[in-house]
């Protein structure tokens, strides 16, 4: 990592639930101090509604945000890159952090269920942000 603001990549297959919670979170709890970005390898056409409602209880709003297709470029332009189920579609390069978050997939599960794994993710975040950021 460069003493330049970091830039962190989330992707998940559909970049409709766990990597936009992420992102979310991320971009949240940073306060601006990271460059967010997150993908699918097959990004479905929008996010998933409860995802945005869990979120909406965190006041944090993802529903603006659009799923994105996994581009050679958005690897390349990141200093992270959390990876969410999506099996070998990420190109590696070298230099690069890769992490593999092994979270539950919240398509189609109820409130409670994706609850728990934006919850998981929140602390994920947090862990990842006291590594990446400089204590101030």
């Amino acid at each position: 990592m460069t003493d330049s603001k970091p830039t962190v990549l989330f992707v998940c297959v559909h970049n409709a639930g766990r990597s936009q919670m992420a992102a979310g979170y991320l971009a949240a709890l940073s306060g601006g101090r990271v460059d967010v970005l997150s993908a699918g390898s097959e990004p479905k056409d929008r996010i998933n509604p409860t995802a945005i409602e869990a979120m909406a209880e965190e006041g944090i709003d993802i529903a603006g945000s659009t799923p994105k297709i996994l581009t050679v470029e958005a690897v390349r332009e990141s200093d992270v890159v959390i990876t969410m189920g999506c099996g070998d579609a990420c190109p590696i390069f070298p230099g690069k952090r890769y992490e593999d978050w092994e979270l539950e997939d919240p398509a189609g599960k109820d409130i409670v269920t994706v609850r728990r794994v934006r919850d998981d993710i929140r602390g994920r975040i947090e862990t990842l942000l006291s590594e990446i950021l400089p204590a101030s």
